[in-house]
């Protein structure tokens, strides 16, 4: 018996717009989201990164950058077991993200200067695990796409190395265009393990992957 049925939509919305919403009718992820109780489909690719690189542990301090609407926190706060009375997942978005028990949020510009400062404050130490899920508003021209999606991720990266706790781990996701090879090269300098993958539940036709860079051993200089 067939576990998913294709959705046929009569719409008079413009072509993008019924075009995304008929992708997101037909998305298994997004059936398996709702009946998870996850607030998106991106929770199951940070359930397959972890699955693969294990770097979710009990009881590990999370930072969620991108964090709306809340989806991978959700993961985080079940796989380390975060709670209300000691939360230990805390994430920033520009978007506002409804409450989640065992987890802290910001709603802020991660590219303002005070979000570190601000984030740093909520968490009151230092980080296993910062994962960042965040992307600019694409303009349709890839290359420009691709430059501004690697300032954000390089921006997290500089933050991730200023609190990140010795054999932490960073999590980002990337838009392949070529300049992201240098910060690769990078990071290997910094963590003992660098990896990119791109999970099942990314689209195919996305040209989004993720670099998972674990066993950080202190910033140094590049």
């Amino acid at each position: 018996m067939p576990t998913h049925l294709t959705v046929q939509l009569k719409s008079h919305k413009k072509p993008s717009s019924a075009r995304w919403l008929k992708r997101q009718l037909n998305d298994p992820y997004v059936e398996k989201a709702h009946a998870a109780g996850y607030r998106g489909r991106a929770a199951f690719k940070i359930i397959e990164l972890d699955s693969q690189f294990h770097f979710f542990k009990k009881n590990a301090i999370v930072v969620d950058l991108g964090a709306a609407p809340g989806g991978w926190s959700q993961v985080a706060v079940r796989r380390v077991a975060s709670s209300e009375s000691a939360p230990s997942v805390f994430g920033l978005d520009l978007l506002p993200i409804q409450p989640l028990q065992g987890a802290q949020f910001l709603q802020m510009d991660f590219l303002d200067d005070s979000a570190p400062q601000a984030l740093c404050a909520l968490m009151k130490g230092k980080a296993d695990v910062v994962m960042s899920d965040m992307a600019p508003n694409t303009t349709g021209q890839p290359q420009i796409d691709h430059l501004r999606i690697m300032a954000l991720v390089e921006a997290a990266y500089d933050f991730a190395k200023q609190i990140l706790k010795p054999n932490g781990c960073f999590i980002a996701k990337v838009f392949q265009g070529g300049s992201e090879g240098k910060l690769l090269e990078t990071m290997k300098k910094d963590f003992t393990l660098v990896k990119h993958a791109k999970p099942q539940a990314s689209r195919k036709e996305s040209k989004e992957f993720y670099i998972v860079a674990k066993g950080f051993m202190g910033a140094k200089d590049n």
